[in-house]
């Protein structure tokens, strides 16, 4: 059985669905610390007429110190939800599958989601159902594991009994081998692939925000995502 394990993103590019598809097993480390500053986990990229949109959610961090990501609030203050829906409609509007998701975006906006990790499980999963990923997902704070670094990621795959740790390439520079077979554990790494399709707005961008594949592209998001990819390799 293969695990892996990925943060929280808000709205992932399509490698973090792609890792996903080659697991058994998804653990969302939702009680690591949270990054102090630009991070991922609340911000990614979309296509407009001008090139790269960014779209940020605020949340509270001033005075709080260091804090786990599942117990970091939204600001709730402005009127950043209506706008970035507007500025959706208006990068997508022409889009061929905008208005099938539509209302989901509109939805997503307008739910009072007081902690991030609430409204980032939502896309995610919303974007996992609509890819045809079907496997098992895990917060790791459901887990009773107190581990960090390497020993944190070896406890998570005896805990759920996994037999083999999926990392991205890169990783391997930080990842030691030894000591997941010592554990008892495989190790795989594979290159998240940067899939290339029809865009609106001129020159491709690639890495956007995995809603930009399902946007432009619909039921064939999945075949193009998959087509993209090459196998892990055993380490």
């Amino acid at each position: 059985m293969i695990l892996s394990t990925y943060q929280p993103y808000f709205a992932p590019y399509p490698g973090f669905f792609y890792k996903a598809h080659l697991s058994d097993i998804f653990v969302v480390l939702d009680n690591v610390q949270f990054p102090r500053g630009t991070t991922w986990i609340t911000r990614n990229r979309f296509k407009n007429d001008q090139g790269i949109l960014w779209m940020t959610v605020p949340v509270w961090k001033k005075g709080r110190g260091l804090q786990i990501i599942n117990e970091v609030r939204i600001c709730r203050e402005g009127r950043w939800a209506r706008k970035h829906l507007a500025s959706l409609q208006q990068a997508y509007d022409k889009a061929p599958y905008f208005r099938d998701h539509l209302g989901f975006m509109a939805q997503l906006f307008s739910s009072p989601f007081e902690k991030l990790i609430d409204l980032n499980m939502t896309v995610i999963k919303y974007l996992m159902q609509q890819l045809g990923i079907q496997i098992e997902i895990r917060l790791l704070s459901e887990l009773p594991i107190q581990a960090k670094g390497e020993q944190l990621l070896i406890q998570i795959c005896q805990s759920l009994g996994a037999a083999c740790y999926l990392a991205q390439s890169p990783a391997r520079k930080f990842l030691d081998a030894e000591r997941f077979r010592a554990a008892g554990l495989q190790i795989q790494f594979f290159h998240p692939p940067s899939c290339v399709y029809p865009q609106l707005w001129g020159n491709f961008l690639p890495d956007l925000s995995a809603l930009d594949l399902l946007f432009n592209c619909g039921p064939r998001a999945r075949e193009i995502l998959w087509a993209a990819g090459s196998p892990p390799q055993t380490c």
